[in-house]
């Protein structure tokens, strides 16, 4: 972004300074917890260890909203011991990242939600951007602790989540897995994922080189920020800063619940509009030009099922899904255009500008009637700056025929009703006979099981408040039998 407006940096931040002070990570806390750390100090820890090739050896399974998190395995190794403020060692990198126009082959792991490139930070409490103290990338910047709680006797708990990497010849992904926040709070945890490439790399899409994508975001202020239960106080800061005053971009402030969002300079915004988003864009080459829209959506990461066969609910066939458009310069405008070779109408969608950086496109792809296969459609974005920014992001549907959503199959639901639907909150479903013991089970379209429980009751009532907006399958069964199938929409 390119703008010559002033940000005051309201709180406390420790940049790496001119003078050093040598300190024990125990001195410090201590000082941290009274206020006394001076902003204007490089302080360096006397006793600070760094892990030795230690490898996650969890599990691999994906456990999020969206796939665009890399799941950890073996081959990734922790960046950081247990800790509040501190820093990886100079990684090297095998392949060059390009960061308006600067070259780097190395960079740190800050606990704190951000990678940096010119020296580590300890900083907990985040700056809006442009900030000339610091040059980094920040998925989430924030106080994040990952020393997690302590019991009655003062002893560690855990478990405050770890903070892993894994380097390939042409990326680096790094994930702050369920991390908790200042001071050894592990009440609320968030995972989120950075990844930053040669530029050529298929885990980022269309030709970018940065991704952030994110899992169950849960707060976002610690203590030392003048947060209270990780909200309120100072907002974590979601962007890109060079240093230069100059180039920079920022998505967000967070410092509440819920998914309010307005773009990235208006008010503070809900940290659940995060959940299971990706934003990627590409900062390569781009010093003193025009950064394209940023896209923002949960359906970045993945080919999306849509499926076909139900002749007669109509919004069966149905996926909606929304994407979020900003603009990183002020007061630009977005045009918005799509090509596809799906048949004419099965895609549509609507644009809402909700501030003046952050559009919103509510789409919907309809399969009915479409012949199963695979389907894309291109969706361009261009601003109005000069040069033209443009980014286009290509979604790909795969339309399938389900045997089980044909009409005749529909009688089965007369067995049980679920209702309201759609469904904002609880869902109540009903058997109209008692058939003992039946199992209810609930699938996103792409076929995983969500939920699966018996019962023993008529009726029962299921709590969707922590699903995403979508559309899910109902299975009722008893005795291996099936009673009925139902599509359930999540709104």
């Amino acid at each position: 972004m390119k703008t010559l407006i002033t940000f005051l940096a309201l709180s406390v931040c420790v940049a790496f300074g001119q003078n050093n002070i040598t300190i024990s990570k125990s001195e410090y806390q201590n000082l941290k917890q009274a206020g006394l750390i001076d902003p204007t100090q490089n302080y360096s820890f006397s006793d600070l260890a760094f892990p030795t090739n230690i490898k996650y050896n969890g599990s691999i399974e994906k456990n999020g909203l969206c796939d665009c998190i890399v799941p950890l395995d073996s081959t990734f190794l922790l960046a950081m011991l247990p800790n509040d403020d501190n820093s990886s060692e100079l990684i090297n990198l095998p392949f060059t990242f390009d960061f308006y126009g600067n070259q780097y082959n190395s960079l740190y792991i800050n606990n704190n939600g951000n990678i940096s490139f010119v020296s580590p930070y300890i900083t907990w409490t985040s700056n809006s951007f442009p900030d000339s103290s610091y040059n980094m990338i920040a998925p989430f910047w924030g106080d994040v602790d990952t020393r997690g709680s302590i019991d009655s006797l003062g002893n560690s708990i855990g478990d405050g989540g770890s903070v892993w990497y894994k380097i390939t010849p042409t990326a680096i992904i790094v994930n702050w897995n369920q991390v908790g926040y200042f001071n050894m709070h592990s009440d609320l945890v968030s995972t989120f994922q950075l990844i930053i490439t040669n530029g050529a790399d298929s885990l980022i899409s269309a030709g970018g080189n940065v991704s952030f994508c994110y899992q169950d975001m849960q707060w976002t202020t610690g203590d030392a920020s003048s947060g209270w239960g990780g909200f309120g106080g100072s907002p974590a800061t979601v962007g890109v800063n060079v240093g230069n005053g100059v180039d920079f971009f920022q998505v967000g402030q967070f410092d509440q619940p819920g998914t309010n969002f307005d773009g990235p300079i208006n008010n503070n915004d809900g940290i659940d509009f995060l959940d299971g988003q990706e934003i990627y864009f590409n900062v390569a080459g781009m010093a003193t030009s025009n950064t394209p829209p940023l896209l923002i959506s949960s359906a970045i990461c993945d080919t999306i099922d849509v499926y076909t066969g139900d002749t007669l609910q109509k919004n069966t066939n149905v996926v909606d899904f929304s994407i979020g458009l900003m603009t990183p310069e002020v007061n630009q405008a977005i045009t918005i255009s799509y090509d596809s070779n799906a048949p004419a109408n099965a895609f549509s969608y609507n644009v809402s500008n909700l501030g003046n950086q952050f559009y919103n496109i509510d789409a919907s792809f309809d399969a009915t009637g479409v012949a199963p296969g695979i389907y894309t459609v291109n969706l361009t974005a261009k601003d109005n700056g000069i040069p033209v920014g443009i980014t286009t992001k290509q979604f790909i549907f795969n339309v399938k025929y389900d045997a089980s959503l044909a009409a005749e199959v529909n009688e089965l639901e007369t067995n049980f009703i679920a209702y309201p639907n759609p469904v904002s909150d609880k869902l109540s479903i009903s058997l109209k006979n008692n058939f003992g013991i039946a199992q209810l089970i609930i699938q996103d379209l792409s076929g995983k099981t969500l939920f699966s429980n018996e019962i023993e009751t008529q009726n029962i009532e299921l709590d969707l408040r922590n699903y995403s907006e979508g559309t899910y399958i109902l299975s009722v069964y008893s005795e291996n039998e099936l009673l009925g199938v139902q599509r359930i929409i999540k709104k």
